[in-house]
């Protein structure tokens, strides 16, 4: 159940005309009231007699009487939605949702006699509209600060009670979405989306790439947006604004957005706060390119978010969508449609209340960085190997949102994640296909010596993983690793350490990939395993974590 408290506004006639109306395609439907500050307000739509002017007459009773110290924008509206698959409720339980909802924000409290004058309508199954005017019995506005939270809350306590839709709660960080008015314009224009959700996204794209703020705003312009840069007197730069290239109102004048009306950290203060200079400068290792260090950051992801204080592992988060932002640009084209929807559902999840101390997380946005500044690697298991660790990484993030009671930022990781390991599965078809056929000639005692080592290390899913189409591919993975000189059971309960938060469906290919992650071992490596004469090649492990 959800509240929407409008903004106050000065014409309650204008308010009845739409709620007794058609509405704007007649989808209003025997509108009436189920309830009114005393029981006895006229009902245009139940009673023959009454009029819309009779009812604003009477809510605007002591507006009138207030005169020159009423409010001017005095008409509170708020309506109120019952969540899809909710039961049907009755007037009366309507009614009874009205006065809480009154009581708890402060409008008409209840036993009050001199609370605001208020009436609910209801012109549809699923929700209704309580209008009423902010003047009290003693000409004094109400004391309604907070509304929306204090409302909110409520109905968190009335879907328990009625046994409805417990319905995901925001903390006041999502983005706004984009109005009617933008949709309808977009629908016209044939756009796939608004301009709203089309400059949000190129902002974040750009903020993903940038270094500088310099560089953000000459990202968003070398994309084709037009950028207006606000300054102080001083000429320090007080923020920003964007639109669309032919993107313009009535006047013919540009549609701008500020950054903060994209989302609240596109703001100008948040970007500066984010891409500030590190206090200690990072060395990235010479040995290892921008997309394995991307994948061994985003590996080191799901440690430091239980590690860490709440402060840095919302930067980790952060790190993680600018991760997801920057992906679409330099991936395969087979994989961006799934991994632009897997960046969409994860906006939602990069931020909450929590302040996030961006230079805790700075090794992996330098990663992402560095990624956007080098070609796709020739390797495709290195796509493999980063989906993976970015889909462990995601998942990590829904369950630090679910610690802290974030709900929408949980659901939002959820369903990335899903885009995610869509873009994973496709991503591993080649690669897991060229390891598979080498599996195949590894030699019987060798196999069977891996087998043992999975029993060893995976007693519980060790079956699962000798029966998938997989395992030829794992099997030559740990033949790899041994003659290495590494130890295998050791590797595989390192590799699976995660498999407790559900990430893989298909076990053995998940866990020939973390493998390749932790001893970075190329697409071709396990080719020195396939008989008993082969060498190991050159391969570099990766220190073991130590054990918490």
């Amino acid at each position: 159940m959800i509240a929407n408290i409008v903004k106050p506004g000065h014409k309650t006639r204008g308010v009845l005309n739409y709620l007794y109306g058609p509405g704007r395609a007649n989808e209003h439907t025997d509108p009436h009231l189920v309830a009114s500050f005393d029981g006895l307000a006229p009902d245009p739509g139940r009673d023959p007699e009454a009029t819309l002017a009779h009812l604003t007459a009477v809510l605007d009773l002591r507006v009138k009487q207030a005169g020159d110290r009423a409010p001017k924008e005095h008409v509170w509206h708020c309506s109120i939605r019952a969540a899809p698959g909710d039961r049907g409720l009755s007037d009366e339980e309507w009614a009874t949702i009205a006065r809480r909802v009154l009581n708890a924000t402060g409008i008409a409290s209840a036993g009050d006699p001199d609370a605001c004058r208020w009436v609910a309508v209801r012109h549809a199954d699923d929700h209704i509209h309580v209008v009423a005017t902010k003047v009290r019995g003693d000409l004094r506005p109400p004391r309604n600060w907070n509304d929306y939270l204090r409302a909110d809350s409520e109905l968190a306590a009335i879907e328990k009670e009625y046994g409805l839709r417990q319905v995901l709660r925001g903390d006041r960080t999502a983005s706004k979405r984009p109005t009617r008015a933008e949709q309808e314009k977009a629908r016209r224009t044939r756009r796939p989306t608004s301009a709203r959700e089309h400059l949000r996204s190129a902002a974040r794209t750009a903020l993903s790439a940038a270094t500088t703020p310099k560089e953000f705003f000459a990202i968003l312009e070398g994309a084709g947006l037009l950028v207006e840069i606000q300054r102080f007197p001083s000429g320090d730069v007080r923020g920003y604004k964007v639109a669309l290239d032919g993107d313009a109102n009535k006047d013919g004048q540009p549609v701008w957005f500020s950054g903060s009306t994209l989302a609240p950290d596109l703001s100008y203060p948040k970007i500066t706060e984010r891409l500030a200079p590190a206090e200690t400068p990072s060395t990235p290792s010479p040995e290892a390119d921008a997309w394995r260090r991307l994948a061994l950051a985003a590996d080191r992801v799901p440690d430091l978010l239980t590690s860490s204080e709440d402060e840095a592992g919302q930067a980790h988060v952060a790190a993680v969508a600018e991760a997801l932002d920057a992906l679409p640009l330099v991936a395969p084209a087979d994989l961006r449609p799934q991994l632009v929807r897997a960046a969409t559902a994860f906006e939602r999840a990069g931020r909450s209340r929590i302040r996030a101390h961006h230079q805790q997380a700075r090794a992996t946005r330098n990663a992402v960085k560095a990624i956007l500044r080098e070609p796709l690697p020739k390797d495709e298991a290195l796509v493999a190997i980063l989906l993976d660790a970015l889909l462990l990484a995601v998942v990590a993030t829904r369950h630090w949102h679910q610690t802290h009671h974030h709900d929408q930022q949980a659901d939002a990781a959820r369903r990335a994640a899903e885009h995610l390991r869509s873009a994973y599965r496709t991503a591993t078809i080649q690669p897991i296909a060229v390891v598979h056929q080498r599996g195949r000639r590894l030699a019987l005692p060798l196999r069977e010596q891996q087998a043992a080592a999975v029993r060893q290390a995976l007693p519980d899913l060790a079956e699962q993983i000798l029966s998938e189409p997989g395992w030829p591919a794992l099997a030559v993975t740990l033949a790899t690793t041994k003659s290495a000189g590494h130890d295998p059971a050791a590797l595989l309960a390192q590799a699976a350490r995660h498999r407790r938060l559900g990430t893989a469906t298909r076990l053995s290919e998940v866990l020939t990939w973390r493998l390749h992650r932790l001893v970075r071992l190329p697409q071709d490596a396990s080719t020195a395993a396939t008989g008993p004469s082969s060498s190991a090649g050159t391969v570099r492990p990766v220190p073991q974590r130590r054990k918490r």
